[in-house]
């Protein structure tokens, strides 16, 4: 579900590259000059919360290709239209942002910064019919859907989280963007940043990297099917929300709940609601009917008020802290790559 982990201001741990190594340096030569950055200021129209904001690109605390410092700053690295690019976003007093970036996707990402941090976005389009929703949207006035624009960057982690636990799929994304993806643009050395695979470093991976990170045949297969048409499935950045889902909806594999999960990110559908989920439908309903046991169409039944802002309810309830009570086993993470 998107939102549910939110950033951690600290940084915890983090794995190392080496100087050399991060900048394309030889390992003997010393480390290579950082390109000279360029820089943005915005002033956002309304409140603003980073953490909020930003907390759906992470997956989880080890993610290569997301970074929380202790100033404040929240790093990405990703791979943008224009190349790799790396991007650093800092609240100033005021209400003003300020932005970084290296690379050649650092105009791109500076571009696209006001889209990022949910400029396209319209909070008082949400009107809750429930006081759970009106307290929660009262205490967390800075959350805003944001929108990076960029498809395959949220579509092939999603895919990894289908059907496993978000351990599994977290050390997967860690382990192939390490093990497959660049050094990120920009004085990230110590931060371990890496921008993900381009398609045909996807398409590249063997079968038995995708086995010892612990992806079974049908998650890989999809990411392969995904990254052979990765420019058309780019274009549904553009559309709206229906026509976007039927893009992503006609490669095998991927189905509801991995275009809501990517559509939530890539495009900031405010409606984009996640269906297929172990766990929502239990919360959602715990939280709207004391209905623990809701399923997906119970789900939909209480979210149809909101319709239009589904996505931004489910945020919405996931912020306010209710969960429903564990009553049963959790679900056992697998190791594939021990068979």
């Amino acid at each position: 579900m998107a939102g549910r982990f939110a950033p951690r201001t600290a940084r915890t741990g983090l794995p190392r590259q080496s100087p050399a190594t991060a900048r394309g340096g030889a390992a003997t030569g010393g480390p290579a000059p950082v390109e000279a950055p360029l820089t943005r200021e915005w002033t956002p129209p309304g409140p603003l919360d980073l953490r909020l904001v930003l907390g759906p690109l992470r997956r989880g605390v080890g993610d290569p290709t997301f970074r929380t410092t202790d100033d404040g700053s929240f790093w990405r690295a990703t791979r943008t239209p224009a190349g790799p690019g790396t991007l650093r976003v800092r609240a100033l007093p005021g209400g003003r942002v300020t932005a970084t970036a290296w690379g050649p996707g650092a105009d791109w990402l500076l571009d696209q910064l006001p889209e990022l941090l949910g400029a396209g976005d319209d909070p008082d389009a949400f009107e809750p019919r429930h006081r759970l929703l009106a307290l929660a949207r009262h205490r967390r006035p800075g959350l805003r859907l944001l929108r990076t624009g960029l498809v395959l960057e949220s579509l092939i982690p999603s895919v990894l989280e289908q059907k496993v636990t978000t351990t599994e799929a977290y050390r997967a994304w860690r382990l192939l963007v390490r093990r497959h993806g660049t050094p990120a643009p920009g004085p990230t050395a110590e931060l371990g940043l890496y921008v993900m695979p381009d398609p045909r470093a996807w398409a590249l991976v063997p079968s038995w990297e995708w086995h010892r990170a612990g992806v079974d045949a049908k998650r890989s297969d999809t990411v392969m099917r995904a990254v052979r048409v990765a420019r058309r499935l780019e274009e549904a950045a553009g559309m709206e929300l229906p026509e976007a889902k039927a893009r992503l909806e006609l490669i095998p594999g991927i189905g509801p709940w991995t275009s809501a999960e990517t559509l939530q990110r890539s495009n900031g559908a405010p409606d984009a609601v996640t269906t297929g989920d172990y766990h929502l439908p239990g919360i959602v309903g715990h939280a709207l009917a004391d209905d623990r046991h809701a399923d997906d169409v119970r789900m939909l039944e209480l979210l149809a008020p909101y319709a239009g802002q589904r996505h931004r309810a489910t945020r919405l309830i996931l912020l306010s802290g209710v969960s429903r009570p564990r009553r049963g086993p959790r679900m056992t993470p697998g190791d594939i790559a021990r068979l």
